[in-house]
């Protein structure tokens, strides 16, 4: 089976971007940060994929840096385009802050990049601020979401990374730029587990699903449950699937952060064991088509 990881992530700690990751009383969501601590390169993805390992790969945001919010790109690239790293990775998602006055210029620096393909700024706000993931509610900032539609000048996508409780805001987004390609992160990252707040989930990515120009990527769910096996995770990943349709839903690793709670292989595993029943052709949309398509790779 060819696989295109849709969504991971390198860093190397010898930098001093990673502050997030060296933070010892951060304790998010998905777990402590700290226990990431370590240089994650392609070589280092390379060893840990075992069976299934990936013929292309997308790379999103790892850090932000005011000072330079196109370090990463610069660094991504570097890496893309030396030998040894087997091309990887072929796709770069990046940091732009879009209520910087400098934005235009920091995206056209971005697209100096041949791998750069889209931006994402993490949006993430929920009900327990405990889990916010963002400053402040920029999808109802008007600075923001003027500078948003600034992507199609550029031909780039929006990676979304939202709980459901934000689905409003995001079809208005979506609805408001039509232009702009969005792939929404992890699933709609579901994480409140009652019933009640399942369903409300189920709801809203059925929602945003209606926008044409919204597809989803099912990644990164074991944030949401950290001893998960393939049962657990499976009414979330056909959820999103029958909600998007297999023509608009991609599959990604969200290594290393996953590795908290997985081998690699498992994650692929898991993926293939819920697909089994699908068509060859939409198991190929799923794992590597759809991706290359959208993320033009």
């Amino acid at each position: 089976m060819k696989i295109i990881d849709a969504h991971h992530h390198f860093w190397n700690v010898s930098s001093d971007k990673y502050t997030w990751l060296a933070d010892q009383s951060l304790d998010l969501l998905w777990g402590k940060p700290v226990d990431l601590l370590r240089t994650y390169l392609p070589n280092d993805m390379r060893m840990d994929v075992g069976p299934f390992e990936p013929s292309k790969s997308v790379h999103v945001q790892s850090f932000r840096d005011p000072a330079d919010p196109v370090e990463e790109s610069r660094w991504l690239q570097s890496l893309a385009d030396d030998p040894d790293s087997g091309g990887f990775p072929h796709a770069i998602v990046a940091f732009a802050d879009f209520t910087s006055p400098e934005i235009d210029e920091t995206l056209s620096q971005h697209c100096e990049y041949e791998n750069l393909r889209g931006i994402r700024q993490i949006l993430n706000r929920h009900p327990n601020k405990m889990w916010h993931m963002s400053e402040q509610d920029y999808m109802q900032d008007r600075t923001w979401l003027k500078n948003y539609g600034l992507l199609e000048a550029h031909n780039l996508s929006f990676d979304l990374q939202i709980f459901y409780h934000q689905v409003s805001d995001a079809i208005k987004l979506a609805q408001h730029f039509p232009n702009i390609p969005i792939i929404l992160n992890h699933a709609g990252m579901p994480a409140d587990r009652d019933p009640e707040n399942i369903e409300a989930w189920r709801s809203a990515i059925k929602q945003l699903a209606e926008c044409d120009n919204v597809m989803a990527k099912i990644s990164g769910l074991g944030m949401c449950d950290h001893r998960w096996t393939p049962k657990s995770i499976r009414p979330f990943v056909i959820d999103v699937i029958e909600a998007f349709g297999v023509d608009c839903c991609m599959f990604g690793s969200n290594f290393p952060v996953d590795s908290l709670f997985s081998d690699y292989a498992t994650v692929w595993k898991a993926y293939d064991t819920i697909t089994t029943d699908f068509s060859e052709d939409e198991r190929a949309k799923l794992f590597h088509d759809n991706a290359e398509r959208y993320y033009r790779i």
